[in-house]
């Protein structure tokens, strides 16, 4: 039986410093469960951009379709702020989300009890908070064609074209009830079919979808309302399907929910692959932290978490998934903090390795 196989692209600022401390979890798994990955390591982003000319080698993006997961830190700085666009580090991000073909986003939002006081709600609003968002990730305004800057008579005008097949909903939509159905059985789709045709599509395939699903509590609500609603009382909801715009500002606005993005994981999932496993890709919300890079102050949660996804969406390991989950929930609870974590003075923070260690032990304390 083969180990399953993992490609890790730390990428940029603090990517490579949370990635080491996933590295100690897989060999914490290699020790003491006797679990063992086959993992390789590349580069992507802007320091792919500095050895290769691009952000994503072709190298690079053929071992990414060919391994069960791929596992990635953060991209980009200041640095690159002056590249031309299309070879900017967030473009191999995207090329590997668009050429693996990850149409599903699923960003959780979870509220860990230790860290109710940090969010900017009050404490009764957020604590207990546990929300998926689906977000759409290969089609929309993002990819739409026509796109650019044209000259149209004497200025410029710049085009981004929403686009959605019947299919492209179709997909994601079965993605978030086949979701809902593990969870609470209930699904919000959010767009803007008030003012805009393909909004009106996205909820008319959506519906249809549903009568496959009985089992879930379908609702549809106007995206700027569910805005409105995540900020006013999360906890009505429990998946939240939309598309890709919608989906990316509404995951950051639930992430802010729960305190921190340093503790936000994400997972990028498409179609099965001939194992029957989803083609996958893994990585924290949370960008490349560039004025912090290198100086141990990173949270490593959110990554660390990204890998407990791996485990149990591409690995079928969600019983060593909890345990992950269980081990950072731990840490919280005893009072481990990174800066990002302390909101009070006098107190040292934990470094990025420390973080890491405690999460170790919880591991180890677990067995």
């Amino acid at each position: 039986m083969t180990n399953p196989s993992l490609l890790i692209l730390p990428g940029d600022g603090i990517g490579p410093e949370v990635m080491t401390e996933v590295r100690k979890i897989i060999d914490w798994f290699g020790a003491k469960r006797g679990i063992t990955f086959d993992v390789s390591e590349d580069l992507v982003g802007g320091c792919a951009y500095d050895k290769h000319g691009t952000p994503l080698h072709d190298d690079t993006m053929a071992k990414a379709q060919e391994v069960d997961a791929v596992l990635l830190g953060a991209v980009g700085g200041p640095k690159y702020d002056n590249l031309d666009f299309s070879v900017k580090p967030e473009r191999g991000l995207l090329r590997l989300r668009k050429e693996m073909d990850l149409f599903s986003n699923l960003r959780p939002a979870q509220c860990f009890d230790a860290l109710a006081d940090f969010s900017s709600l009050k404490k009764d609003v957020v604590a207990g908070l546990d929300i998926m968002i689906v977000r759409e990730l290969t089609s929309g305004v993002y990819f739409g064609e026509p796109r650019g800057i044209f000259e149209e008579g004497n200025e410029r005008v710049g085009i981004n074209t929403q686009r959605y097949t019947e299919s492209e909903i179709d997909r994601v939509a079965r993605s978030a009830f086949d979701l809902a159905m593990k969870r609470g059985k209930k699904l919000c789709s959010m767009e803007k079919a008030n003012v805009m045709e393909s909004g009106i599509l996205w909820r008319e395939v959506v519906t249809e979808v549903g009568k496959d699903y009985p089992e879930v509590e379908l609702s549809h609500m106007y995206a700027d309302a569910g805005a409105m609603q995540l900020t006013r009382w999360p906890k009505q909801f429990d998946v939240i399907v939309t598309d890709n715009l919608f989906g990316d500002l509404l995951s950051d606005l639930a992430a802010m929910l729960t305190g921190s993005l340093g503790m936000l994981p994400s997972a990028s999932l498409g179609a099965p692959m001939d194992n029957g496993r989803p083609k996958a890709l893994y990585e924290p919300v949370h960008g490349s932290a560039p004025d912090i890079a290198g100086q141990g102050k990173a949270n490593p949660c959110a990554c660390i978490l990204s890998f407990a996804m791996a485990l149990r969406y591409s690995f079928d390991m969600g019983e060593e998934a909890t345990r992950v989950e269980q081990a950072v929930n731990k840490v919280l609870g005893d009072g481990v903090r990174t800066a990002d974590l302390l909101n009070e003075e006098g107190i040292t923070p934990a470094t990025t390795a420390e973080m890491g260690d405690a999460v170790i032990a919880a591991l180890d304390a677990s067995l």
